[in-house]
């Protein structure tokens, strides 16, 4: 039985220490998804809370062959493109995710300065990405997930998924350019 499955059963059975233990194994990835798709650190802690507001009082209509990581992330994205939707505009800050990206060591300031122009160009071609592109970047190689979990997350054919990525991983080729080949491998 899966660590998360246990936890949920206990939780219906009463033991409310049980969410508390699901939330901290979960708030930090959904607080990241949260804040890159609306790149507000306020909505994106109020996202957090409904969404386990939300999981508390659902928890019992759970599928418990499933994982519940994919489901509290499609919760979250759900409750962000609502709170996306009400604001009609993008900020588009994206720095956890280049930073991410372009991580290391700081050995000598030109090394810094180059990273920092990476940095910059990093940003510029994340932001060149339409929201379901960037979206489906940051879930596969900042979350992790599976290109079939990304597809439950965001409630859309897993051929869309794929296509998404494809045309995400092309235009970030593209936009990085030969400079930036050893990032570029990477993806």
């Amino acid at each position: 039985m899966s660590q998360d499955r246990e936890l949920v059963l206990q939780f219906l059975a009463g033991e409310e220490a049980a969410f508390a233990a699901l939330y901290e194994k979960y708030k930090r990835s959904l607080f990241r998804t949260a804040l890159a798709i609306t790149e507000d650190q306020g909505a994106a802690e109020e996202i957090l809370q409904d969404c386990f507001l939300r999981a508390y009082s659902r928890l019992s209509k759970l599928d418990l062959s499933q994982p519940l990581g994919p489901w509290l992330h499609r919760i979250v994205v759900n409750l962000s493109y609502t709170w996306a939707g009400k604001r009609r505009f993008w900020p588009l800050s994206l720095e956890e995710v280049v930073d991410w990206l372009v991580a290391g060591p700081h050995a000598s300031p030109e090394q810094a300065l180059e990273e920092r122009e990476i940095k910059r160009r990093v940003e510029e071609a994340l932001r060149s990405l339409n929201l379901s592109q960037r979206l489906v970047v940051i879930l596969f190689y900042l979350q992790g997930f599976t290109l079939g979990e990304i597809a439950y997350i965001l409630n859309c054919p897993l051929g869309t998924v794929k296509s998404r990525l494809y045309h995400a991983r092309r235009i970030l080729r593209d936009k990085l350019g030969p400079a930036l080949a050893p990032l570029r491998e990477s993806m």
